[in-house]
């Protein structure tokens, strides 16, 4: 028998294809952020095939909002460690230079 449903992956690639026109009328310096917010749902499709929701957009966003809160985790234990930096009296890491490890 075939399947009733289409799978997760499928029905990404339809969402992303009905989203084609408004990809090319954004700005060409959106347009990669676009791609990388379907590479998130992609990295997802695994877990939202399983969920096998109705509507599989919202699955989709849910994937996205976890690749970004996870960005969001490594800038601030980024922004905690130049931080600590600065605490430690390396005074170079405002001009934007993390100081390197040292060879012990």
């Amino acid at each position: 028998m075939g399947r009733t449903n289409p799978t997760y992956r499928d029905a990404l690639r339809a969402i992303e294809e009905r989203w084609a026109e408004f990809r090319r009328a954004l700005r060409r310096r959106d347009q990669p952020r676009f791609d990388r917010l379907f590479e998130y749902a992609r990295e997802h499709a695994d877990a939202s095939g399983l969920l096998n929701h109705q509507n599989p957009l919202l699955p989709a966003l849910l994937s996205i909002d976890l690749e970004q809160e996870a960005r969001i985790d490594e800038h601030e234990a980024r922004l905690e460690d130049i931080e600590a930096a600065l605490e430690n009296g390396h005074g170079d890491t405002i001009s934007g230079n993390v100081p390197k490890e040292k060879d012990d």
